[in-house]
């Protein structure tokens, strides 16, 4: 059997570079080395795309640029290759398939497959239209709102409405109680996102969010549990059981999810089967809405008061990390990380 040929892309713009390259190697460790030849493209924080020469094993976000040479997947259909360049000149590497480990901005926005959409390749993942809606926090809003699945009470600002910040914290007190949350619409990971008691944090937290992005999302605060679903498929995905984040932080952020040993995953948590039913079937019904492929995690809370099950948001390029939970839902399963990661390339074949 010939082995076909797969690029995997790590790293990237994003403030997640450090998380992409740890997901990218789990996910380059659990490809069938039979059925492919693995070829590791990393992206630079500046944007230099390179072919790394390294043993899987020996790649880190410290050293991996020092074993690598420039390379670029070309955006010309016809050709489907990606372009090395060496010292002696250029060769071209013909590509059967993308797996793009990247997490946030420029990754699982859309932009990457919008690229790999041109250059005719296929790749594993949503497509442009669910990466963007996906990762953009209003537009994800948008869209459930349609579905008639609760989520948080929330009130979008405008970069260009930040001229008059008080009449923008004006505008949230009539519409919110504190405490409040303030998230940049189109960050990853929790980045830039404060919880505001007052109208000084207020304050501050629209002008830190603003510095992520021009779209901002102020949502109330629920009180309850957070949950996550995984999804798996094309046009007949299957769901996970529930997993139960427990934040050693006062609310899940980028440092509570990865840097804080506090935080745990609970894999199937005491949560009745009705609610767990409900999160499946919103996490599916969301899946279809945004046109997911491949994969995705949807996020919930479950409100400590009336149990009731409330959207916050969904990620199309989860984390396969040691503590992802994505991978270890599926674990729960019964599917190894080889099987699963076997299945998502199959199904990038079969979009």
């Amino acid at each position: 059997m010939n082995k076909r040929n797969i690029v995997v892309l790590f790293g990237g713009q994003s403030s997640e570079h450090e998380i992409s390259c740890i997901s990218a190697v789990t996910i380059m460790k659990n490809i069938n080395k039979d059925k492919y030849n693995i070829y590791p493209v990393g992206i630079t924080k500046e944007g230099n795309w390179r072919i790394y020469h390294g043993k899987i094993e020996d790649l880190t976000v410290d050293t991996w640029v020092g074993n690598s040479n420039n390379a670029i997947i070309s955006p010309d259909a016809t050709d489907k290759s990606l372009i090395i360049f060496k010292e002696d000149g250029i060769v071209k590497l013909d590509v059967d398939i993308v797996f793009p480990a990247l997490h946030g901005l420029y990754g699982e926005d859309g932009s990457v497959q919008g690229l790999l959409e041109l250059a005719g390749i296929p790749y594993v993942g949503c497509g442009i239209l669910a990466s963007s809606v996906s990762m953009d926090k209003l537009f994800t809003k948008v869209i459930v709102d349609r579905l008639g699945i609760r989520q948080a009470k929330y009130v979008p600002v405008y970069k260009k409405e930040m001229d008059d910040i008080k009449e923008v914290v004006a505008k949230i007190e009539r519409q919110l109680e504190y405490p409040v949350f303030v998230k940049p619409s189109n960050a990853g990971s929790s980045k830039g996102i404060t919880k505001a008691h007052n109208r000084g944090e207020l304050f501050d937290g629209l002008e830190l969010a603003i510095k992520h992005d021009s779209k901002l999302l102020i949502e109330e605060t629920i009180v309850g549990r957070e949950v996550e679903c995984a999804v798996l498929g094309n046009y007949h995905p299957r769901t996970s059981n529930v997993g139960e984040i427990i934040s050693a932080a006062e609310f899940y952020d980028y440092d509570s999810k990865y840097n804080d040993i506090g935080s745990k995953t609970i894999i199937n948590p005491d949560v009745p089967k009705d609610t767990v039913k409900r999160i499946r079937d919103c996490a599916e019904q969301i899946f279809r809405a945004v046109d997911g492929r491949g994969l995705a995690r949807a996020d919930f809370f479950i409100e400590s008061e009336t149990g009731e099950v409330i959207f916050n948001e969904i990620n199309t390029l989860p984390g396969f990390t040691s503590i992802s939970m994505y991978p270890m839902l599926w674990e729960d399963k019964g599917m190894s990380n080889e099987e699963l990661v076997d299945r998502l390339i199959e199904f990038a074949f079969n979009k």
